[in-house]
This record gives structure tokens, sequence and C-alpha cells, in this order.
């Protein structure tokens, strides 16, 4: 009888290993049958139940067969896929780090555990793991791929490019190495090259999410009606697909089909993506109550995704120049000794601290996006970095500076009043505030603040000098000034200097 057991079972891991999922799964329930506590059975019929989709099923039969086996470090690698499908992802790295407790060179734990790191936001633990897995199989297609993903969640982005090129040297028909490609290729502004990566995905695996990052890509080179195309074929496969509803409305307006948009963003917010940029994007379309800011959570989106060209683009595309307007404006009510301490509200990559810098002792940079503070943090001119939302910052900080500056922060802001009332309680006696904004068109100045189909607010200036006076400010100067180009066109605003 423990001959024809082990026979049947043989024959079940054979069929298994052909793909014959249904018909090994009958002979393993045959085998249990005949012996019930034969772990083999239990955990490879485990294995099958997360093949064919039944995760919880498999986590229960992988749990059985571990209580009687508990050092077979496959099974509870096994068990941590169960898990992590079910979405229990402290559990799954528990199962990981158990299989690696009882064999130490085990590769697929290794990748396994990183991807459930990287699902956990620990992104250096996470890459740590990977590269484990690949000192133990240089060869392995997949650690190479995930290696690529985190690389590029870092902002390492050459980087992830290189790995993601191993990936595909070891196995060349992967569609996801292609897909992290993509991704980074994307990010270092190669979008033709990015977009190929893509087609190559694409051809294997015509995945929703691919099309999806194929519009972006294109609707980053500027090619509007390509990304429309693409967003429509991610929702042809999965019309539920709320990511590609919600950046098809993007792309609609962009092309300046307003009514158009404005159904997109109504049929994106039904699938469930981001209602609060939803809502905002139809204000700034005119339909439903102005916000008093933009959502945080749009800003820190915008920004990550901007930082890798947000300079370059800034400067050498739009012209910007407010932090030498600013610059301008505060120095000749400056000592010619340097303050104590410095505020760079909204900092973004650092371009106002070439000049902040010989202005302050110590200057503090503020920002919602991390990607931005690190291209900062590489200027070496800030002594603090803090990523976070500078309004609930302020909230602590009593007296703490002597100059607060706020450049091209007031477009993600309408109601003033939080903002300037935290700036005036940080600011020490005689301390100033220099910002911008852009200017609101005089038939609208009645209202205060506007937001306007650039999803950027605009503020007439004698809402900014009442808010600030009623914060307890002084104005000190106002000047009208071109701040930057859209589109070739002149961008109005306006220079402020409070103390």
């Amino acid at each position: 009888m423990k001959d024809d057991v082990s026979d049947l079972l043989g024959q079940a891991v054979r069929l298994h290993q052909q793909g014959r999922l249904e018909e090994a799964q009958a002979l393993y329930r045959c085998v249990l049958e005949v012996d019930p506590r034969r772990f083999d059975a239990l955990h490879l019929l485990g294995v099958i139940e997360r093949q064919r989709g039944h995760p919880a099923r498999a986590v229960d039969l992988i749990e059985e067969a571990l209580r009687l086996e508990p050092q077979q470090a496959r099974a509870h690698c096994n068990l941590g896929a169960a898990l992590q499908d079910l979405g229990r992802v402290d559990a799954a790295l528990a199962s990981y780090e158990a299989a690696l407790r009882l064999d130490s060179g085990y590769a697929l734990a290794w990748d396994n555990r990183g991807n459930t790191l990287r699902r956990l936001g620990r992104l250096h633990e996470a890459l740590d793991s990977y590269e484990r897995a690949l000192g133990i199989n240089p060869g392995m297609a997949e650690a190479w791929c995930h290696r690529a993903i985190v690389l590029h969640d870092l902002g390492r982005h050459a980087d992830a490019a290189a790995s993601a090129e191993q990936a595909l040297a070891t196995r060349p028909a992967y569609a996801d190495a292609f897909v992290a490609l993509g991704h980074a290729l994307q990010a270092l502004d190669h979008h033709a090259a990015g977009i190929e990566a893509y087609d190559r995905a694409l051809a294997l695996a015509p995945h929703p999410e691919t099309w999806c990052a194929r519009g972006t890509a294109l609707k980053k080179s500027g090619d509007l009606a390509g990304a429309l195309y693409d967003y429509d074929q991610a929702l042809a496969v999965r019309p539920d697909y709320a990511l590609a509803a919600h950046y098809r409305a993007n792309t609609l307006r962009a092309l300046g089909q307003r009514d158009a948009a404005v159904e997109a963003y109504r049929r994106a917010l039904a699938l469930g993506a981001n209602a609060h940029e939803i809502r905002f994007a139809l204000a700034a379309l005119g339909e439903g109550d102005q916000p008093a800011a933009a959502p945080a959570d749009y800003v820190k989106s915008l920004f990550d995704q901007y930082a890798g060209r947000f300079d370059r683009h800034l400067v050498d595309v739009l012209g910007y120049r407010t932090p030498a307007l600013l610059d301008a404006l505060l120095r000749p009510h400056l000592a010619a000794a340097p303050v104590q301490a410095a505020l760079d509200l909204g900092c973004g990559t650092g371009l106002c601290a070439p000049f902040l810098r010989p202005l302050a002792r110590h200057v503090t940079g503020v920002d919602l996006s991390q990607r931005m503070l690190d291209k900062a943090l590489a200027l070496g001119l800030y002594d603090d970095l803090v990523c976070g939302d500078i309004v609930d910052w302020l909230a602590e900080r009593a007296a703490c500076c002597d100059l607060a500056v706020a450049a091209d922060v007031l477009v993600y802001i309408g109601d003033l009043a939080p903002l300037f009332a935290r700036v005036r309680h940080a600011l020490r006696a005689g301390g100033l505030f220099a910002l911008s904004c852009e200017a609101l068109d005089d038939a609208d100045a009645g209202r205060g603040y506007a937001i306007l189909p650039s999803n950027r607010f605009a503020h007439a200036l004698d809402y900014v000098t009442r808010t600030a006076r009623a914060a307890g400010f002084d104005v000190i100067g106002t000047e009208r000034a071109v701040l930057r180009k859209d589109h070739g066109r002149d961008v109005a605003g306006f220079l402020i200097l409070l103390s």
C-alpha cells in the first residue's frame, strides 16, 4: 500500500509539472484519502489551489502540511506567497523569514521576501533582499526585474534601467522586465525608448497597466492623441480601470475637450478613482465648488513624477525666474550680515537655495515630495530638509526663523489665511516673508482667488495683502512680474514682501 501511494504521488507530481493541474489535484486527493497525513500531498495540493486562484484554501492546506513537517523551507515560502495574495503582508514576511532561517541559500525566498518588503514600503531592505537572491543565483531574471522596480521606486532610474536590461539578457521574452525598463526610461525622459519597451511588453502580454503606462509616456512626450488611444485600449481590456479613466480625462482636458473631460472625470469618479483629485479637476473646469487648496496627494504625486526633469523643464522650457525676482525684492531690506535662520517653504529641488544660502546661517527646506527633496539634498545647500505639508509643519514652529520664502507655492493654495497665520507665528520679530503668486484676471479679482483650468490657483493682489494684514503682517513691497511662460505665453504674477 505504501508503494502504491508513493507511485500515485509521483504521477501527481509529474502531472503538476506538466501544468495539468486538475488531473494532478485529483491524484493528490486520492493520496490523501489513503494517507491524510502525507506532507507532500497536502503541500502540493495547496500550491495548486493558489495556482488556480484560491489562496485561502492554499493557506489552509499548506499550514496543515507544516503542522506535520515544520522544517520544510519550500512550504514556508509557498505559504508566504499565498498569504501575500490575500494581502496579509506581515504574515507573508514572517513565512519567508521562516523559510530563510531553515535555508539561507533559498534564492526564491529572498526574492519573495523582497517583494513583500517593497509592498510594506521598506525599499532599502527590499533591495538588499533582491541582491541576496542574486548573490545566490546571478541568473535569476525575476530578481533582476524586481530589483529594477525597487530601484525605480527609490529614484535610481538609470540603475533601474540597467537592472531591467540584465533581466532581459537572462530572459529575452520577459514582459514584466520590459515594463520595468519602460518605467525607468520614462522617468529619465527617454520617452521614445520607453515607448519601445512598452511595445515589446504589449507584444508579449497586453496588460491594461502597460497600455496605461504607455499612454502616460506619450502624454509626457506631447502626443496627446496617442495617449488618449492608449488609455482607451487599457479601458477596453479592463472597463473598470479607474486610473486609466482618470488619466483619460486628464488627456481630454489637455486636448481642450472640456465637455468630454467633464464626462470622463465623472466616469472615473464612479469607478473609484481618487475623489479629491477629480473633484479638484472638475472645480478647475467650473464644475462644483471651488476648493480651498489642491489635495496634498495630488501635489505630492505631481512632483514625485516631475522631480527628474523639474529644473530643466521649469528653467529651460518655462523660463522660470521667480527665485531671482524674489532675491532682488528681498536684498534691499536685509542687513549686511546673514540672518540666523531661513525657511524655504515648498522648496522643491532647491531652486531658491543658491540665493538663500548667503542670506542665512541655517536654511531649512520643506516640501511634500520626497523625490524633490532628494534632488535638493544633492545640492548641499540646506542644513535641514523636511518632507511634509508646510502648513501642518509650521503649526509646531514658533519664532523659529527670520526669513521665509514661498516661491511658486501659492499656486497650490487658494485660501491663504491658514498659511499666513502659521508663517506669522514662525517668524521672529522683524522677520520677512517673500512670496509669489499668479495674478487673477482683473475681471475675477473680486473673488480673491480662483482655481484655473491649469489646476493652479491665481490670486488678486488686494486679497493677498488684506489676508496678510489680517494675519499681523505689514506689506513692505509688491511688484507685478512675468513669473514664467506657459505654452509660449507670459504668466503674470505678483511678488510680495511682508514683515
